[in-house]
């Protein structure tokens, strides 16, 4: 639990990720991109200038992560692959970002 003011927060620490408003959920892992750690704000690498949005792989790492893949039929945390070698750069198929949206609504 959060500490404020001296009081635990009503809401478990397990679950405060999914309820932030306005946060990619995808910010609730590291970024393999640029660094950033998990719950904080993508950068450009050369500068250290904060993003509005997410990194492509970290997004690509989420849905890894929670999504099962329909296309390629593996489960979670296994990497998706084509015709038996895993796609290039750590990417995923359309259809399992489609899966780790509805995952986590």
């Amino acid at each position: 639990m959060t500490h404020r003011y001296g009081q635990t927060a009503p809401m478990p620490d397990s679950i405060r990720h999914f309820m932030r408003s306005g946060k990619d959920p995808a910010r609730a892992f590291p970024c393999t991109h640029c660094g950033a750690g998990a719950h904080q704000p993508c950068r450009i690498p050369s500068r250290g200038v904060a993003l509005a949005g997410v990194h492509e792989q970290r997004i690509n790492t989420r849905a890894q992560t929670v999504a099962c893949c329909p296309t390629c039929q593996v489960t979670p945390t296994v990497p998706c692959h084509a015709n038996g070698r895993a796609l290039e750069g750590g990417a995923v198929h359309r259809a399992r970002h489609i899966e780790a949206k509805d995952e986590a609504a």
